[in-house]
């Protein structure tokens, strides 16, 4: 009998404990012995080269890579029960057939990443990848100005909202960005 496989996606704005949820997950995963492989895009080096570090410690043991097709080799055809992606946004649009590929050979496949960039723009593959998901969680940080339910990521440059023109992808946590709510999300320029 073939295996179902199923998409689950994790998103939110930055400070809202996707990555925390996944690697809530897969420690689940390892509990129920089940086979899983970990990936991020390899220019995510805030935390760790080698491992989904979320903001409040927590880690698991991750492949950087630079190209959907790496996760594509690894994961079709092996023991593979469970693939997990962190920080799904800073991959090209080739990972969403990547997912369906690894969805459509009965695998689990959890995505971790922003639903949007500091502009409050769709980010990256993001989107598409939710509209295939069986499953979405949306995260909420807490407001750095009112307490409010953040929803929105803010960049910060020299303590100023960052402008429209600034390039989207920066890498960075609490020196460059804030979580925060629609009334106090800006977008300077």
């Amino acid at each position: 009998m073939n295996k179902i496989g199923k998409i689950e996606v994790i998103t939110g704005c930055m400070f809202s404990g996707k990555s925390e949820e996944l690697i809530r997950r897969l420690r689940r995963c390892k509990i129920a012995k089940l086979n899983t492989l970990v990936f991020k895009p390899i220019i995510d080096t805030r935390f760790s080269k080698s491992e989904v570090v979320s903001h409040n410690g927590s880690k698991f043991t991750s492949i950087s890579v630079h190209n959907p097709s790496i996760i594509l080799m690894d994961v079709i055809g092996s023991a593979i029960d469970i693939v997990a992606i962190d920080e799904a946004q800073f991959f090209d649009e080739s990972l969403i057939e990547a997912v369906k590929h690894i969805a459509y050979n009965g695998k689990r496949i959890i995505i971790a990443g922003l639903d949007m960039d500091f502009r409050g723009e769709p980010f990256g593959p993001m989107p598409q990848i939710m509209a295939i998901a069986d499953e979405i969680i949306k995260l909420h940080a807490i407001c750095s100005v009112c307490g409010g339910d953040a929803t929105m990521t803010q960049r910060l440059i020299n303590g100023k909202p960052a402008s429209w023109h600034d390039p989207i992808i920066l890498i960075g946590a609490e020196e460059k960005y804030e979580a925060r709510c629609r009334l106090h999300h800006v977008v300077g320029g």
